[in-house]
């Protein structure tokens, strides 16, 4: 968790990832934000994330991107 929260704060510095659960509906994280994450995402934890899996719902929280990493094999 600790690796996803410093990946996330590279892109934003000033959020607070910790605690929002609306980062792409509030648009702290727009879809550039999204393309820059995924692949920092899957570079960091050797997974690859499908089209299939870029969903808001997949990115509006720490939570909701742990447990799609974890879903994907990467080990947190």
């Amino acid at each position: 968790m600790e690796k996803l929260l410093k990946i996330l704060k590279s892109i934003h510095p000033r959020a607070d990832f910790a605690n929002e659960t609306a980062l792409v509906d509030k648009r702290i994280l727009d879809s550039l934000d999204i393309i820059a994450l995924i692949g920092e995402l899957e570079e960091t934890f050797d997974v690859e994330i499908g089209v299939e899996y870029i969903e808001p719902e997949n990115f509006n929280s720490v939570d909701a991107m742990a447990k799609l990493l974890k879903q994907l094999g990467a080990d947190l």
